[in-house]
């Protein structure tokens, strides 16, 4: 079990490298984490709903992903509230202090996905959550210590020295830990390192000291690593979307050095100016990771009016409380500024909460979202939203119709939906895709705004090479291999990880002989 001195220590992306590792050494791997915190979700091939961090840990060990990887998933809808998710569905909404009460009751269902695993797996590489020195949580813990103790598993701390202070976490996190719980701690790690280890030296000694454990490794901070965020506090406002663009540029420089795919030029100058509207809420963001990394794309977020001079495309995104952020975007002004823009010409596209934010009205009338009542949405699109108890949560595969402006008919699109609204369309709307089940989606009479309820929309080399021929950037398919591009990615964690750990130990250290 890899445990961490604070969220955010790397935890997720080491459990995908070491996940890497084992299946290249030619185990059977699987990830668990008991309990995550995301609105990046995921739906597995039996229509549960599981966070993308143990989706993407999954795709590193070269297995389907699982709802029983993770089993508790919670989605933020306040500050202080949340949905609770119990294997891939839904089982309500709770503030802070009533899930605090009754997550100990989901022990059993936590167990019994992790028991599943490990009947199925060689090797199960468990991920804690936040830390496991918060006394506050003693006592109510899923996540770390009771379940090491639960799968008996020894636990290497993870420690993040990119944000200073990393002997004191990992000697402070010691120092709080029962002395049974000590007692499971085989190992640290230093994790994020820029520099010369040989000045880290001393502090190894002294922790190795004080601490009376090995350092396992000191990981060094790699750079443009094209592997997804856990959650969108990887995003810069204003900035350039943070996704794989980056280390995909590399890498195709190796093998097109012309800078070309299929004989054509990459347009570099002259770029789509696509802006993506920043939600307080926002989920699923990495359904842009695609658009990100296409080359032809200049995508940013923006967060206020003035960030959409000049903008080529406006993508409103999904998001865990559409009405909280249908306010945000009419007391920021970018509702004004949306509208319009779409007046004027510029293409519009929701995606899920975005999509029903397109609509005239959204009705909330049993309190789903928030208080019962409803809102004045932007009217971009001729729909109407009603919030409903049940969730839908499905993959699907699906085909453009051929009322879109923007997109040829025909165009192939697989996605996945987790939402809990019905749209209906009024007769100023036309559905967008033809689905397995029926249709989805809405646009406009003028074809240029449209809204869909499939996350992973722009996954979809098709709509990415439909849109720049629409802006007059010719492309030629495929686009992107970002399935071949994944498994650079993971193969290079892999690789900067077996430098960086003594894998030797680790592999002693879990029992794998």
């Amino acid at each position: 079990m890899l445990q961490g001195t604070a969220s955010h220590a790397g935890k997720s992306l080491m459990v995908a490298g070491l996940a890497r590792i084992m299946a290249q050494d030619g185990f059977s791997v699987a990830p668990f984490k008991a309990q995550n915190m995301s609105l990046n979700s995921f739906i597995s091939a039996d229509g549960g709903e599981m966070g993308r961090a143990q989706v993407v840990q999954a795709e590193a060990a070269g297995v389907e992903p699982l709802v029983d990887m993770n089993p508790v998933l919670l989605k933020p809808t306040t500050d202080t509230g949340a949905q609770v998710v119990v294997k891939g569905q839904p089982v309500g909404t709770m503030t802070a202090r009533d899930y605090h009460q009754y997550k100990l009751g989901l022990l059993n269902a936590v167990s019994e996905s992790l028991e599943r695993l490990r009947r199925s797996f060689q090797v199960v590489i468990i991920e804690g959550a936040g830390s496991p020195a918060e006394i506050n949580f003693r006592g109510h813990d899923i996540a770390n210590m009771t379940i090491a103790e639960i799968a008996d598993a020894p636990v290497c701390l993870v420690g993040d020295i990119e944000r200073g202070g990393v002997f004191a976490s990992l000697v402070g996190t010691m120092e709080l830990l029962q002395p049974e719980e000590q007692e499971r701690v085989a190992g640290l790690v230093i994790n994020k390192f820029r520099g010369d280890r040989a000045i880290l030296e001393p502090g190894i000694d002294f922790l190795e000291a004080r601490c009376q454990r090995p350092v396992l490794g000191v990981v060094p901070f790699i750079k443009d690593l094209g592997i997804e965020e856990e959650d969108s506090v990887a995003l810069a406002s204003g900035g350039k979307q943070r996704g794989a663009g980056a280390a995909f540029r590399q890498w195709e420089q190796a093998l097109w050095p012309s800078d070309t795919r299929g004989g054509k030029a990459v347009p570099e100058a002259g770029a789509v100016k696509a802006r993506i509207i920043r939600l307080p809420r926002m989920s699923n963001f990495t359904d842009f990771d695609a658009l990100a990394d296409c080359p032809g794309f200049e995508c940013r977020y923006v967060e206020h009016p003035a960030g959409l001079a000049g903008v080529d495309l406006i993508i409103i995104p999904g998001t865990k409380s559409t009405l909280a952020d249908l306010r945000f975007l009419w007391s920021s002004g970018l509702a004004a500024r949306i509208i319009r823009l779409s007046q004027t010409g510029t293409p519009v596209i929701g995606i899920c909460g975005g999509f029903q934010m397109l609509g005239k009205r959204i009705l909330d009338l049993h309190g789903l979202d928030s208080s019962p009542g409803s809102a004045k949405a932007l009217g971009l699109l001729d729909v109407e939203t009603v919030f409903e108890p049940e969730k839908k949560t499905r993959r699907t595969r699906a085909t453009v119709t051929g009322a879109n402006a923007l997109l040829a008919p025909g165009t192939m699109v697989n996605g996945y939906e987790i939402h809990m609204g019905r749209t209906s369309l009024g007769p100023g709307a036309s559905p967008l895709l033809a689905t397995e089940a029926g249709s989805d989606g809405a646009v406009s009479a003028s074809g240029l705004v449209f809204g869909t309820y499939l996350h992973g929309f722009f996954d979809s080399d098709e709509v990415l090479a439909g849109l720049l021929h629409h802006f007059g950037c010719p492309a030629a398919l495929p686009l992107l291999d970002r399935d071949a591009l994944k498994e650079h990615q993971y193969d290079r964690l892999a690789r900067e990880l077996r430098l960086a750990l003594d894998m030797e130990r680790i592999y002693s250290i879990a029992g794998i002989v």
